[in-house]
């Protein structure tokens, strides 16, 4: 009775120690998780730095355009006067 009872309580700490060693590989786990979304969030960032550029290079070609147009309008304004 005796080492059956030793046993069984030898069994529960060889699950406890399973549940603790689940426990632990939950935290790495969700520590793998937490970097893997800091990544995706680095790329999320980095895609809009890269659509702000492509917005800056529009809207330095509009103004390109523009002065352009300008310098255009004032020689033919000085030419015809």
């Amino acid at each position: 009775m005796l080492l059956l009872l030793i046993l069984l309580l030898l069994l529960l700490l060889l699950l406890l120690q399973l549940l603790l060693l689940l426990q632990q590989l939950l935290i790495l786990l969700l520590l793998l998780l937490l970097s893997l979304l800091l990544i995706l969030l680095l790329m999320l960032l980095l895609l809009l730095l890269l659509q702000l550029l492509l917005l800056l290079q529009q809207l330095l070609l509009l103004l390109r355009l523009v002065v352009l147009h300008l310098l255009l309008h004032c020689y033919c304004y000085f030419y015809y006067s």
